[in-house]
């Protein structure tokens, strides 16, 4: 139902904590996601699509701009598809590896030992491709301009991705570039730009993660107080 006029409602808050608890509460979940790991070595174990629903559902509660929501998550689990997205991921990622990216990304990159060969993308049991509406369409069939597209996607993202960790399982964002195909893949509108590939699963028993990347910047380093 879309409102043509501002329609306060009363708010439902969550219980207030005491102060104490906060201040627990706080580093239980700084304890919590600091544990959230990005991840190469999927399990192909099944997770049920009930609960990539009820995650997916949780993104679309984050803020966006206006409240027009702009963001399309394709969710799949086709493994006819996902081969195609990661033969053409991987197309894409041959000439970026192969000098497209420059040698000072290439270099960076060889701290967390990533390479052209995205095998992930057939191995998880989903993958969510994440698009930006770079405008939306009404009842009419007109143009509806959407404002701060990149910010609200991006924090529907975070929330998407902090749901799945709650639930322990295990996510990579995955960026290969150009991301066009996705939109011929997957039968989406050009107004929809790909925003990043999420590939979601449990962890293989054997998965890793490379020491460089849980190392953090310190709070003095990303935050000021004044």
């Amino acid at each position: 139902m879309e409102l043509s006029e501002y329609e306060p409602i009363p708010l439902d808050p969550l219980p207030r904590l005491s102060e104490e608890d906060l201040r627990t509460a706080s580093q239980s979940y700084l304890d919590f996601i600091r544990r959230r790991r990005t991840v190469r070595d999927f399990s192909d174990e099944v997770v049920e699509r009930e609960v990539i629903e009820a995650c997916v559902l949780a993104a679309g509660s984050a803020p966006s701009g206006a409240n027009h929501q702009p963001w399309h998550f394709v969710c799949i689990s086709d493994p006819v598809t996902k081969r195609a997205i990661r033969q053409a991921a991987e197309a894409e990622e041959e000439a970026f590896y192969s000098g497209k990216a420059g040698e000072v990304w290439l270099n960076d990159l060889k701290k967390i030992g990533t390479d052209a060969s995205k095998p992930f993308l057939e191995t998880a049991p989903w993958l969510i491709a994440i698009f930006a509406e770079r405008y939306g369409i009404n009842q009419e069939g007109e143009h509806v301009k959407h404002y701060y597209v990149p910010e609200s996607v991006g924090i529907a993202t975070g929330f998407l991705i902090g749901a799945l960790h709650h639930l322990g399982l295990v996510t990579l964002t995955h960026t290969p570039n150009p991301m066009k195909f996705l939109n011929r893949i997957l039968g989406r509108p050009q107004r929809e730009r790909p925003y990043v590939l999420l590939v979601v699963g449990h962890p293989a028993d054997n998965a890793s993660v490379p020491r460089a990347a849980i190392t953090k910047k310190p709070l003095s380093e990303i935050a000021t107080f004044v």
